[in-house]
């Protein structure tokens, strides 16, 4: 009198349950879907969200991010530098006419200024100046 067992499923009914995917690995992000829909939720920025509008934002924030890394991390090799700092990031911000428009009103902490010089203030590498100009006078006693 043996009886093969089955597993027993709970409820008895549909399919074994399979492990879990999460919603970042099925859309192929890298960002936290089930984090930004809780924050886009507890935040209250509308009565209701809709179940593709965390992943859409994941999305986009995942490719900003991707976007001013991979200039940063040009910035730094141009540098010679292994280790991506706020001064590369700045410089790959202010670099990129359409990320400079989007973070115009950012300022990175520890990032400085791009390098820029008036070319009023350069001198002409012309000859000494003629006597008769005004301003052109030397400095030298």
């Amino acid at each position: 009198m043996s009886t093969t067992a089955t597993p027993k499923r709970a409820g008895g009914r549909g399919k074994p349950k399979s492990k879990a995917v999460s919603r970042s690995s099925k859309a192929g992000l890298q960002f936290p879907v089930g984090r930004i829909a809780r924050f886009l939720n507890r935040g209250r920025y509308a009565e209701r969200v809709g179940s593709g509008s965390p992943v859409y934002l994941s999305a986009v924030l995942e490719y900003l991010a991707a976007e001013v890394l991979e200039l940063a991390g040009n910035a730094a090799r141009d540098n010679k530098k292994n280790r991506i700092i706020p001064r590369h990031i700045q410089l790959a911000v202010r670099n990129d006419e359409e990320l400079s428009k989007l973070l115009a009103s950012v300022t990175i902490s520890s990032g400085g200024v791009l390098p820029n010089i008036n070319p009023i203030f350069l001198s002409k590498k012309g000859g000494k100046g003629k006597a008769g100009e005004i301003g052109s006078a030397s400095q030298e006693f």
